[in-house]
Parts: structure tokens; sequence; C-alpha cells
């Protein structure tokens, strides 16, 4: 989709603060909200990136890294069910009106632990299907100039753009067809590089390229 999360290639925004020896998380309620966001039994749909690319444009740049997650969770929980709007406005008055009230907690180590082996366990978004790749390394290709409703892994700047394939990675689960309500599909996955001057004209360092990964329907022959 079309938004103001696609940030790629875009002037205004300042320069990217470099933080030395900067943590994993900055605040207590952050590594919360990271684990929450992946291991709540309760789906998001269209999932949780689709889920915070929603959020109005004003609050989203408002709102720091994790803060989207949490905006995006809540609002997900409520379309899928888990609570209502009424619900959590009269929580989160109870808990403005009461600061120091102690909310609900449960212990459950042996989650705890769960989650933790699942956080450290490397997984995969490979599928053993059987798609050959059409495209093979060397070709040169053309990304499709395409303006999808929901999720897309295709930045505004690199569409209708050339490029030659560099790398393959097998056939992986294809993340846009998340947001569209489909159930998981699975894509050929290529490695592509595009010069400087292809995606930023005469302006672009000499010599300067991008890479990036890009599933088959991104893709077309040149």
């Amino acid at each position: 989709m079309n938004g103001v999360h696609d940030m790629g290639g875009m002037h205004g925004f300042g320069p990217i603060p470099i933080e030395e020896n900067e943590p994993v998380f900055h605040h207590i309620w952050e590594g919360r909200i990271y684990a929450m966001r992946g291991h709540t039994p309760v789906p998001v749909p269209g999932g949780g990136r689709y889920a915070i690319e929603r959020l109005d444009p004003a609050l989203y740049l408002a709102l720091s890294y994790y803060e989207r997650w949490l905006h995006a969770g809540i609002q997900g929980m409520m379309e899928a069910g888990a609570f209502s709007q009424a619900e959590f406005d009269e929580y989160l008055a109870f808990y403005r009106k009461n600061p120091q009230a102690v909310p609900p907690r449960r212990e459950d180590p042996e989650a705890v632990q769960r989650v933790l082996q699942a956080i450290k366990s490397p997984g995969t978004q490979r599928r053993d299907r059987d798609i050959q790749p059409v495209f093979p390394i060397g070709a040169a290709v053309k990304t499709r100039n395409m303006h999808p409703t929901g999720h897309t892994r295709l930045p505004g700047y690199a569409r209708g753009k050339r490029a030659e394939v560099v790398n393959y990675y097998g056939v992986q689960i294809f993340d846009d067809a998340k947001s569209a309500g489909k159930t998981e599909e699975a894509q050929p996955l290529y490695c592509v590089r595009f010069t400087g001057q292809e995606l930023w004209g005469e302006s672009a360092e000499p010599n300067s390229a991008v890479y990036l990964d890009m599933w088959e329907s991104y893709l077309e022959a040149v």
C-alpha cells in the first residue's frame, strides 16, 4: 500500500541518529511489547505490519518504533474481537484515574520458558514447494509499477525500475498475501541489484548500488 510508512528515498526526515552501544530495549515496556507481539495467541487481522501501516499518518510519525507496535496491536485485538473499544476505554480511564493501581498479573514460568525458547530458536520462511524460479541469476528484470491496497515489501522508490538478479533464496512465504486475507502463499524469492543511477538519476553517488529482496510477482522480464 502507499502510505507515510514508505519512507525509502524520501527527503525531509533529517539524519538517522546512530546511538553508540545502543541497548536492545531502551525501556522495560518495549521488551514486553516485543514479547506480546510475537506470542499473543490472537492473530492480528491482516498481520502486524499491515496494522502498523494503517495507523493515521500524523499518529504514525509522532510515535516511536515500539509505540507503533503497541497501537497497532491494540487496534488488531479489537478487530479480532478480543475486546471492544468501550472495554478498552473503560480500563484506560480507570488506570489514568488510579495510576498506582496494580494491573492483573498471571505467573506462568512454563509459558515464559516457551517464549524465550521460541525467541532464541532460529525460524525459517522457506518452504519445500515444487515451484521453479522464472528468472536465473544474471537475468535482467524490471519491477512492476504496482500500488496494492494491502501490505507489500516492494518500496515505492523501486517500482518500475530495471535491475539484475544476483541471488536466489528458494521458495519463501509471501508476506503480501497475509494482508489480503489469503492462506499462506509462497513464491520464489530473489536478491536483485539496482544501480544508484537507475533509482536516483543524476543525483546518485558514483558506482552506488542498492540490493533488495524481491518476490517473483514483483518482477517482470526485460
